[in-house]
């Protein structure tokens, strides 16, 4: 029984292929073993939903974080821009996602930014650095997502392929059931 959930078939993040089963006879042996096999794919259907929801907020952490990284990316090249008209400036900036202010930057020295790198971490790059991580970020950033959808993806199927199967088993139990109680009522037909 453990042999069918022992496939080395898996996605390339090690995710494991959902077995088929096409006969559930061929599966379960014993009418006795039913439980058993019906709870283990129950199981790894769960796991499967687990690591669907795990994916899903991946997925939204990524969506809000892209955009962030691109903002601060152009705020930069505007920086690196300016600092080669060795001008001051006038910019408004976001605090939070209802607050702005109006600053006066000084582009005619050496411009170092400043990123937050999370954790409560903030480090002061000169402004070419900073570009250069940020473009790193957002190549990084932009690869989990595709991964993200793709791991997706294929969770989906593997979901709907472990409901096809719980719903195959137990449409057999059902069945197996029906046909041990018509077989009592036909041997009580014949002690009367």
């Amino acid at each position: 029984m453990d042999s069918i959930f022992n496939s080395t078939a898996t996605n390339p993040r090690g995710i494991p292929s959902a077995p088929f089963v096409e006969r559930v006879e061929d599966f379960v042996k014993d009418p006795n073993d039913f439980e058993l096999c019906f709870n283990k794919f129950q199981e790894r259907l769960s796991k499967y939903k687990f690591m669907q929801e795990a994916k899903l907020a991946t997925l939204k952490q990524l969506q809000s974080k892209i955009p962030d990284i691109k903002n601060t990316l152009s705020m930069c090249r505007l920086l690196e821009q300016r600092k080669e008209d060795e001008e001051y400036f006038e910019t408004n900036y976001q605090l939070n996602e209802t607050l702005f202010s109006r600053a006066e930057v000084d582009t005619s020295e050496d411009v170092k930014v400043g990123l937050w790198l999370g954790a409560d971490v903030m480090l002061e790059y000169p402004i070419q650095e900073a570009i250069e991580l940020l473009q790193q970020k957002l190549a990084d950033a932009k690869d989990n997502l595709n991964l993200a959808q793709e791991d997706l993806e294929f969770l989906r199927e593997n979901i709907t392929t472990m409901e096809v199967n719980c719903a195959r088993l137990y449409n057999w139990d059902v069945e197996k059931k029906r046909e041990l109680k018509q077989a009592q009522q036909g041997t009580e037909n014949l002690k009367i």
